[in-house]
């Protein structure tokens, strides 16, 4: 992570939190407002295992219901959009019954659509 409070670094990705925005690899990635605080709270805690009801408390300010699964629509959303412009990076990692943990690690071969038969 960057030591300047306003941008968070995570591999070729870049929250700029004063400026609202990510950029991965150079580019802007267009992405609603829920998605970029979602994606910041990840990565304030980079590398840790952040789970889901903490994740939507900082989020979304309230308690997280039993059957609420707006954490999980918005992590899938991020997966496609980071993997579009991130290609052959993974960066959202889920541990199931724990969270999400936010690290840049490249993509097996068998997880890249490019490398498929």
């Amino acid at each position: 992570m960057s030591t300047q409070e306003s941008v968070l670094s995570v591999g070729l990705l870049e929250i700029r939190s004063d400026e609202r925005q990510a950029v991965a690899a150079g580019h802007t990635l267009a992405l609603s407002l829920r998605e970029l605080e979602l994606l910041e709270a990840l990565a304030r805690r980079q590398g840790r295992i952040v789970p889901r009801r903490e994740l939507y408390e900082t989020v979304w300010g309230g308690a997280l219901r039993a059957d609420d699964r707006s954490v999980d629509v918005y992590i899938h959303k991020l997966r496609v959009k980071l993997g579009d412009a991130l290609p052959g990076w993974q960066y959202i990692h889920t541990h199931f019954g724990f969270g999400y943990r936010l690290e840049a690690e490249r993509s097996h071969p068998f997880h890249n659509a490019a490398t498929a038969p």
